[in-house]
């Protein structure tokens, strides 16, 4: 059980005795304040001590440690001021969300720690997009990003860890294998040896090691450090034990009380107490002396965190911090020439135009670089831009995605090519629970803009032809962008690269090589979440978007010769909606047609109608009328299809309406 170390003076010694002890002592506490009712709930991480100190003690400064909740000890090691971090933790004003979200799920950036969600691995491939960000600028920095032995099943680990491989990046992934994610023993979770064997798999480094002697984890992760910066990402399992239930309301009665026998003798600091005596650097009463020592040293901070208000609900304030609310800085140009493009072409030249003005876009999907794309939209930008700025990735969605999210916090603004929308389902917990959510929590605005060709009509059948918008539509801190003619998919993607939220941008398959205009050769930037009336009218309102403002225009002047005045409505941004738009056009005509190509049921325009019932009833002179495709599955057939979508039904349902 005895721990050893070649070279270490007295003073190094008791730096890091200390520092395992100041998160033992400061648990110690929170389970008494958790008995006490004053916090509300707490993931010990007590026997574990030695792999989250000893990552800490071992990397760089400017290296990011991604922690999960037993990893007290990297906060403390890295110094995080404990007066705002007691604040976090029993949910406080102070706290770094401000008691948006809790324990530890909040990060800071002034000490390259970005922290957790509850979701099992989400952050490992961040660590992927971080550590890309360091090498891309050409700075001697590692990602460390923790999980434990249960998230070792989940599908972003493996992403996380081959697109490590692939990319070559300086991340070091840390296995905290406590014997149980939460009460399911390892023994029924996997059948390999060793955790760390999975490295072989991918190419990489696999270490492992002794979790609670902290002398082998610092050792180990100084080696896996210089073995990252050369490009060589490296796979640690630390076993270790946790003393406590999975939190502290979860019991351990599921745990054979033998394992606690054993590895209470294992005890991390145990170990470092009887190697301190062992070499004559401490004893008994140096290490009680030391523990007053601790408990003097955040007695202060906690008792005030204890004593500082809790959060006050605003409402414009909660509203307000979903969202960065500042301008970006875009750059100017003068009007150029104007000529005749497709709907494909501008989001090809609006790509290339952001590219060449800012070198902070890169952009990473399937088949991209070399390929062009399935539509060969950034064709040519590897030999413009170089493999750097245009990326391959494997076949993934969730692990690029989160990525992403890594290099948007470095200040780069990454584009993600979903190859079709269909398959953003495989990235979605990325997009809903990690991107969407984390400006609100603690982070700086995130820029990344997702791209997803998107809609049927194609004969693609039902997994490259569906309209997804909607899914996103009830998220804050998404913005959802869908244009319908190729100004607005020229204007409007250069607005999403350069809004500093993350945008997801569809882009209609069918009007791809089939919509033409006429639009300057240089794109514009403008605010998003305007809608903008297309065809004005005196009789009914046609509210839609996308591939809807075609249909829409295709029979204004078929119905204006029977002497109907139709308006038609493009929201053009499904999130945020312009309400006021809404309203006008309503109160204007009395009569709306909501027209959608997705599903009726629970489609995007669903929420329009409920809006306009609440907000413009007195306005009406006829029910709302949905217009939306067959709630099935899109059909591959051509009959089928054109039978299935919205399209087909367009003037039997705008005849309803009129009929009022």
């Amino acid at each position: 059980m005895a721990i050893t170390k070649k070279k270490i003076s007295a003073e190094q010694a008791l730096h890091i005795y200390k520092s395992l002890l100041l998160p033992r002592r400061i648990e110690e506490r929170m389970l008494k304040l958790l008995r006490q009712n004053k916090i509300s709930k707490w993931f010990s991480g007590i026997g574990q001590e030695a792999v989250g100190v000893g990552v800490a003690l071992s990397a760089k400064s400017e290296d990011y440690i991604l922690p999960m909740h037993r990893n007290l000890g990297v906060f403390t090691a890295r110094e995080v001021p404990l007066y705002p971090l007691f604040c976090q933790l029993f949910g406080k004003a102070d706290g770094f969300t401000g008691g948006r979200d809790r324990s530890f799920h909040f990060g800071s950036l002034e000490h390259n720690i970005v922290g957790m969600i509850s979701h099992l691995a989400a952050m490992m491939p961040v660590a992927d997009g971080l550590a890309l960000a360091k090498k891309l600028k050409k700075e001697d920095a590692v990602a460390f990003s923790f999980c434990g032995d249960g998230a070792t099943s989940e599908g972003d680990f493996h992403e996380a860890l081959n697109l490590a491989a692939v990319w070559q990046l300086p991340v070091v992934f840390v296995i905290e294998n406590n014997g149980y994610g939460l009460s399911t023993p390892t023994s029924e979770q996997f059948v390999c040896e060793n955790l760390s064997d999975r490295a072989k798999g991918y190419g990489m480094h696999g270490f492992n090691i002794d979790g609670n002697n902290i002398f082998e984890v610092m050792e180990t992760v100084e080696k896996a450090r210089k073995l990252a910066l050369k490009g060589e990402p490296v796979l640690i399992e630390a076993k270790t034990f946790r003393m406590r239930g999975h939190e502290e309301a979860s019991g351990t009665h599921y745990v054979p009380d033998v394992l606690f026998e054993d590895w209470a003798e294992k005890d991390p600091i145990l170990r470092f107490e009887q190697f301190l005596e062992s070499e004559g650097i401490a004893g008994e009463k140096e290490f009680k002396n030391i523990t007053k020592e601790i408990d003097q040293s955040f007695k202060a901070e906690l008792n005030k965190a204890l004593e500082t208000a809790d959060p006050v609900f605003d409402e414009e304030a909660e509203l307000k911090a979903v969202y960065a609310q500042e301008e970006p800085q875009v750059p100017t140009h003068a009007d150029g020439v104007t000529y005749e493009r497709r709907f494909v072409d501008v989001i090809q030249s609006t790509l290339r135009q952001a590219f060449e003005e800012d070198e902070l876009f890169l952009i990473m999907g399937q088949d991209i670089a070399e390929y062009g794309g399935v539509f060969k939209i950034t064709e040519g930008f590897l030999e413009q831009f170089g493999k750097e700025r245009i990326r391959n990735t494997p076949i993934i969605e969730s692990g690029v995605l989160g990525a992403a999210m890594g290099l948007a916090l470095e200040g780069f603004k990454p584009v993600v090519e979903m190859q079709f929308a269909d398959f953003i389902s495989c990235g979605f917990n990325q997009i809903v629970n990690n991107i969407a959510k984390t400006h609100y929590r603690w982070s700086p605005p995130l820029n990344i803009t997702i791209r997803a060709p998107h809609g049927g009509g194609v004969g693609a059948g039902p997994y490259h032809s569906q309209s997804v918008e909607g899914w996103f539509m009830q998220i804050p801190g998404l913005k959802v962008v869908v244009p319908g003619t190729v100004e607005d998919a020229q204007n409007l993607l250069y607005s999403s690269l350069y809004d500093p939220n993350p945008v997801l941008f569809f882009e209609h398959k069918k009007l791809y090589r089939s919509l033409r205009e006429v639009t300057p050769d240089k794109a514009t930037y403008e605010p998003l979440g305007k809608a903008k009336v297309r065809h004005e009218g005196t009789d009914a309102s046609i509210i839609t978007y996308g591939m809807g403002v075609q249909w829409a225009l295709n029979i204004v002047d078929e119905y204006s010769q029977k002497g109907i005045s139709l308006e038609v409505l493009d929201l053009r941004t499904l999130l945020p909606l312009d309400k006021d738009a809404i309203k006008t056009t309503v109160q204007k005509t009395g009569k709306v047609l909501l027209l959608q190509e997705p599903s009726l049921t629970l489609g995007p325009l669903s929420e329009i109608s409920a809006i306009i019932t609440e907000e413009c009833f007195e306005w009406l002179d006829a029910p709302v009328i949905r217009c939306a495709s067959l709630d099935t599955p899109i059909p591959h057939d051509k009959n089928l299809e054109d039978g299935f979508i919205a399209n087909s039904k367009f003037k039997e349902k705008l005849s309803k309406l009129l009929e009022y």
